[in-house]
């Protein structure tokens, strides 16, 4: 168990689900008989983390409606935002209920099942002020990918190519500083991925590859591999 608060970004439109989730956000989508949020809060609360900030934004309340206050020992609270702000808008907005330093991010339309007290260890190790769950992919071309050198510093960021080739993709999970929160333009639309993240490099911004699996329900058939995917975990087929 450590102590940290965590935040899940979850006010993405999921406009690419709309043809198979027409009327919840896409983090209750239903999966294998449960929304995913589920998943990701059985996750933390495996951990002992204690409270979680969730980010909303689209149809925000069906959220706070589906979970309520709580979810077992867990507190949770409710950011929710009045027009898209992106995922480090969103983040930026959270920042006075996020109770440590650093945060634990999730995105909410992702699954990594990486050992998050061991990400802890890893990050307070190397001393970072950002860190990044790294996952290694054979084709990196429909996420794009992250550079890092020997020293596990990122050190830059392609975008999504064509052509096939291997190496790292983001996870979705990150610890962050509120230093670099703080960073984060208020009051408009920002990109953890695409703007803030590639600014970060050289402040202490590293990529942590532990080992893991990565899935997302973005699409309607990477949903239907979540079922899959989660169905296989509780009948033991999986891990």
């Amino acid at each position: 168990m450590f102590e940290v608060t965590a935040a899940i970004l979850a006010g993405g439109l999921g406009t690419r689900l709309r043809s198979v989730v027409k009327d919840r956000p896409k983090v209750l989508a239903e999966i294998h008989g449960r929304p995913f949020l589920s998943y990701l809060l059985a996750q933390l609360a495996a951990v002992g983390i204690r409270e979680v900030v969730i980010c909303t934004g689209y149809l925000g309340n069906q959220v706070r409606e589906t979970f309520g206050d709580s979810c077992g020992d867990m507190r949770l609270i409710y950011s929710q935002e009045s027009s898209p702000l992106g995922t480090a808008g969103a983040l930026r907005l959270a920042l006075p209920l996020l109770g440590s330093n650093p945060v634990l991010v999730m995105n909410g339309d992702s699954y990594c099942d990486a050992d998050l007290g061991l990400f802890w260890n890893w990050h307070q190790a190397h001393a970072a002020s950002a860190s990044i769950i790294l996952v290694e992919r054979g084709d990196v071309g429909q996420f794009g990918w992250v550079e890092v050198n020997s020293a596990g510093k990122v050190i830059g960021f392609q975008e999504k190519i064509t052509t096939g080739r291997s190496g790292w993709v983001s996870a979705g999970i990150y610890l962050i500083d509120h230093a670099l929160i703080e960073t984060i333009p208020d009051g408009r639309a920002v990109s953890l991925e695409y703007e803030m993240f590639p600014a970060w490099i050289g402040r202490g911004l590293y990529g942590c590859n532990i080992g893991a699996r990565l899935l997302d329900i973005g699409t309607p058939e990477n949903l239907a591999a979540a079922e899959q995917f989660f169905q296989a975990e509780q009948t033991g087929v999986v891990g």
